[in-house]
């Protein structure tokens, strides 16, 4: 049986004619391929390396509202991103869910003018936010969502209530306010959904990754950059999904009436994933939601039972490939130290980094935080008009390829046909209310330990049937290691359906592995000897893949060589790795438990 590629490319060699070609396969451009191809259009989707590999992989996994994009007097972009948060936690519950959110407070007046400042266009950075300034901000929060409240109201608290609840938050503080948002787990996870959804719902549309579109003079060809074919394709119309590297994709299809300034510039967003379960107990469920001594807004959250601290936001002046240099490390421990003073917070706490590029609109604005979070499309004329995707993040997805969309039926000359608002996405779909009831009726029918149900029905939703019977019966259906309940046998239905070229696509994407600091080298061989037995390759291939990989985890996510082969051995993390020559281990932690991240069902 030939596998999803050959069958993609086949289909594309016997038909290369599309109304639309959609360049980029991040979050932005697979809500546009969605959208086009729900109406109706033949749309191929085309993505440089992964989907979801490139800003789409490095969000601070949040879902909200903006409650600071208030202070930029940008109320629209509030009121839609609120109205998406919703959308987002009806259509994918099994991934998205709500968050509290609490802001910690050490004054009562500082603040009141950021609001007028950001409206008049300032870029100074704010000053600190005041227990007045918040109240305000949050009141109008709830009053967006007023007709249609699908979260609980914001809640205030003075110190003693605070510290009741938070004993461990800086002492200095005065008030603490509790609005909520929502987080998503698995956002990587969440795009490949999406594009299963349309694979299903619109067949005649194409999704490929590890390709180009090129221009050939007045024609496009399509290049399958992992096996080097050429295709003739046609299009009518193209839509620049690129994000950071839009300007450059512009430049590199020579459209003839391109502008004369870019478009987007970038702002680099790093994050850190602690192993610390002091940390992780003393949020106490909630995201903190915080300043730092410079004004920046950070945020730290219990994420996959480890804790997620971000992030940065520095200017970048050419898209790439980035990773969290070690003074955004420094920064960013400071910052969590800020907030829990007494709890220890070390390098060594470390498991895992990422790091992007936000693609923002072109400003002028000195202080990054002043840059619009919104989304505008713009067109550049031509036989094949191009639209150009600039801006958007990850809450506004839909609303922005929905925006787009409309833009390209326009051109056409096409109606839309269908809505996708309350459309469920993947595992969304016939989500329970009590996820734990189907973990515990799946590990019933299936025979399996309630543990191995509750971490499928937490990864794939509703999905988690369809992982259990493709499971059921192969004889490696084992775990990969003590840490984690993923299978051999679940590797492999990845590599199938899920449009896996890579070891990376595999450990960084498709599963949470590496970012919940539980891969491995024995990990990262034996998903090695899956994919090699899947795609045919040699021995000397399947080193080079390993090889590659363990490289990208420690340039680009902290993750070395030493920790990977440390984790392999039961213990040996927590002696060298956690413990310094000349500080004491004062968290005497085990390693994960099997079922551990099973208690987010509840």
């Amino acid at each position: 049986m030939p596998d999803q590629r050959t069958v993609i490319l086949d289909t594309i060699r016997r038909n290369g004619a599309f109304d639309v070609v959609v360049m980029g396969g991040g979050i932005n451009g697979i809500g546009v391929f969605r959208e086009l191809a729900l109406q109706g259009l033949r749309v191929l989707l085309v993505e440089r390396n992964d989907f979801c590999s490139g800003c789409s992989a490095a969000p601070s996994r949040m879902i909200h509202g903006g409650l600071r994009y208030l202070e930029n007097g940008e109320f629209g972009l509030v009121q839609e991103s609120l109205r998406e948060r919703d959308a987002l936690l009806a259509n994918a519950p099994h991934m998205v869910r709500p968050l509290p959110t609490t802001i910690p407070i050490r004054s009562v007046f500082s603040g009141l003018m950021n609001g007028a400042a950001g409206f008049l266009g300032f870029s100074e950075t704010p000053s600190s936010r005041g227990a007045l300034a918040i109240k305000a901000g949050l009141a109008l929060y709830d009053w967006t969502t007023r007709k249609r409240r699908v979260l609980p109201r914001h809640s205030f608290r003075g110190a003693r209530a605070t510290f009741a609840q938070w004993p461990a938050l800086d002492p200095n503080l005065r008030f603490s306010a509790t609005y909520y948002d929502a987080w998503i787990s698995y956002p990587e996870r969440l795009g490949i959904e999406l594009l299963l959804d349309t694979a299903r719902l619109a067949p005649d549309s194409l999704a490929l990754n590890r390709a180009e579109i090129a221009r050939v003079g007045s024609a496009f060809e399509l290049i399958d950059t992992a096996g080097g074919e050429r295709f003739a394709v046609t299009v009518k119309a193209i839509v620049n999904a690129t994000g950071a590297w839009l300007d450059s994709a512009i430049a590199r299809l020579d459209a003839s009436d391109r502008p004369a300034a870019p478009l987007v510039e970038g702002t680099k967003g790093s994050h850190l994933i602690l192993d610390n379960e002091p940390l992780h107990r003393a949020l106490g469920g909630h995201m903190i939601f915080f300043e730092n001594a410079d004004g920046r807004v950070c945020i730290m959250f219990p994420y996959l039972g480890k804790v997620l601290v971000g992030s940065t936001d520095i200017r970048v002046s050419e898209a790439g490939r980035v990773r969290c240099e070690p003074a955004e490390t420094d920064y960013i421990l400071a910052a969590a130290r800020l907030v829990f003073p007494s709890i220890p917070v070390r390098a060594a706490d470390v498991v895992f980094t990422y790091s992007g590029i936000r693609p923002l609109p072109k400003s002028d604005h000195a202080f990054t935080g002043r840059i619009s979070r919104g989304h505008s499309v713009h067109r550049i004329a031509g036989g094949i008009p191009q639209f150009c995707m600039i801006g958007g993040k990850w809450t506004t997805f839909r609303a922005f390829a929905e925006q787009a969309a409309d833009e390209v039926l326009a051109e056409l000359g096409r109606e839309r046909i269908r809505g996708t608002l309350a459309l469920p996405i993947g595992g969304g779909l016939g989500f329970p209310a009590d996820p734990a009831s189907m973990a515990a009726d799946l590990a019933a029918e299936f025979a399996i330990s309630t543990d191995r149900a509750a971490y499928l029905v937490d990864h794939y939703g509703s999905g988690a049937r369809d992982i259990i019977l493709f499971c059921l019966g192969r004889p490696d259906d084992i775990r990969l290691d003590d840490r984690t309940e993923t299978t051999a046998a679940e590797i492999v239905y990845l590599i199938r359906h899920e449009f896996v070229t890579s070891l990376s696509d595999l450990v960084l994407r498709r599963t949470s592995l590496a970012i919940c600091g539980d891969i491995s080298m024995a990990m990262i061989e034996r998903i090695a000897d899956a994919l090699a037995a899947e795609r045919s390759w040699n021995r000397r291939y399947r080193g080079d893949a390993v090889k590659s990989l363990v490289v990208e985890l420690g340039t680009y996510h902290g993750v070395s060589q030493e920790m990977l082969e440390q984790r392999t051995i039961p213990g040996a993390e927590h002696e060298s790795q956690r413990q310094g020559p000349d500080e004491p281990d004062v968290h005497q932690r085990q390693l994960p438990r099997r079922g551990a991240r099973s208690r987010r069902l509840q």
